[in-house]
């Protein structure tokens, strides 16, 4: 444009912070093909974007797909992986 001599950007972009039901709704989605049931006993805390999740999984595969679940739920910045494996 004839005339700007400089441009200011005042735009902030924040990130929508994740909801309890949403980081659950992907962890059971995630866990649903291996065992629903354990799905069901874990505890999810989502405040922030920080996201803590406790309970008992029976295999170490399916804490780490609770885990991966977790992160992958919009506005998460930390997951913390309180989740017991119970053989």
């Amino acid at each position: 444009m004839t005339g700007v001599k400089g441009v200011t950007n005042l735009i902030a972009v924040k990130p929508k912070n994740a909801s309890t039901h949403e980081v659950g709704q992907k962890i059971k989605d995630s866990m649903r093909r291996h065992a629903e049931r354990d799905a069901d006993r874990i505890t999810i805390d989502a405040k922030d974007g920080r996201v803590t999740l406790r309970g008992t999984v029976s295999s170490f595969a399916e804490r780490q797909d609770a885990e991966r679940a977790a992160w992958q739920a919009l506005g998460v910045t930390n997951v913390e992986d309180l989740i017991a494996v119970a053989y």
